[in-house]
């Protein structure tokens, strides 16, 4: 039995599977979500803690991990009404960022910890549902070298590899880097598929030849089927997507693939595919380039 007492903000598609590693690695777990049915039903499922706000999720914790949608929804549970940094908080308590949002808000968000006598880690994830079910994430992570070490078993429990990139900030960076190559990755996968298929060859049978080549990735693997049955159920969300290619240029992010990502995902949106798969970026194209 690990005796950490954890705080988990954010019960979401990768939030839920997080949690139940952490409770099958013998952590003591308390969960906050903003609506408390999934919080409910994981105290029934799992036999965790269930805290009704930010604050009473922080009070007595060692470590507090969040992982939500965007930046409004982390500076919410940090600095909102009955948020964490108004809650009595022990002397040098970890808090540990695992959402995808701008090093700018993990600055700010580090400094406010700080000020209040905790230590703050950005410590985002590559990898979606099926890797958190599986404990195989890869944790990118940002701050001070001894709130890594003791963040480690945490990381442990849910990743297969953990990086220490700098200072705060860094892996939020680096996060953004992984999923401008991902969206990048996606639209040339569903490019290549439209022009074959508009010269006859449909994806069932152009796909095999890019996964049984040197150009086939686990993203191209694990997409194929997605593209070949039209089946965009969400793993990862089109929209989040969109958002962090938005973050990342809002970083600096100006190059010709980058640019024409972020104009792909910002005229899906409009097409009403937010909530589809990230995949549902060559439905979007099919729609307006197929023959």
């Amino acid at each position: 039995m690990n005796h950490l007492k954890i705080g988990w903000a954010g019960l979401g598609h990768m939030g839920v599977p997080m949690v139940t590693n952490l409770v099958k690695a013998g952590f003591d777990v308390t969960v906050y979500n903003r609506t408390t049915d999934k919080a409910i039903a994981l105290q029934e499922t799992l036999g965790v803690k269930v805290a009704h706000s930010p604050r009473e999720l922080a009070e007595s914790k060692d470590m507090i991990i969040t992982m939500v949608t965007d930046d409004a929804a982390l500076k919410e549970i940090y600095e909102g009404t009955d948020g964490v940094l108004s809650a009595t908080l022990q002397r040098d308590m970890l808090a540990i960022d695992m959402s995808t949002v701008s090093p700018d808000t993990t600055r700010q968000l580090a400094t406010l910890c700080e000020a209040a006598g905790i230590w703050y880690l950005d410590a985002p994830v590559s990898g979606s549902v099926k890797p958190a079910q599986e404990a195989q994430l890869v944790i990118m992570a940002g701050g001070r070298s001894e709130d890594f070490e003791r963040a480690k078993p945490i990381f442990n429990a849910l990743g297969k590899a953990a990086h220490l990139l700098g200072d705060a900030g860094a892996g939020n960076y680096a996060k953004l880097a992984i999923n401008t190559f991902l969206g990048i990755t996606l639209q040339g996968l569903s490019e290549a598929v439209i022009f074959a298929q508009n010269n006859g060859i449909p994806p069932a049978q152009f796909l095999p030849l890019i996964n049984n080549g040197p150009i086939g990735s686990a993203i191209t693997n694990l997409k194929a089927t997605n593209i070949v049955n039209h089946d965009f159920t969400p793993a990862f969300q089109l929209g989040l997507l969109a958002k962090d290619i938005r973050l990342a240029k809002g970083q600096g992010l100006d190059t010709p693939i980058g640019n024409a990502l972020f104009d792909t995902l910002q005229d899906a949106l409009t097409q009403g595919l937010a909530t589809s798969d990230m995949s549902a970026i060559y439905q979007y194209l099919e729609n307006k380039y197929a023959e």
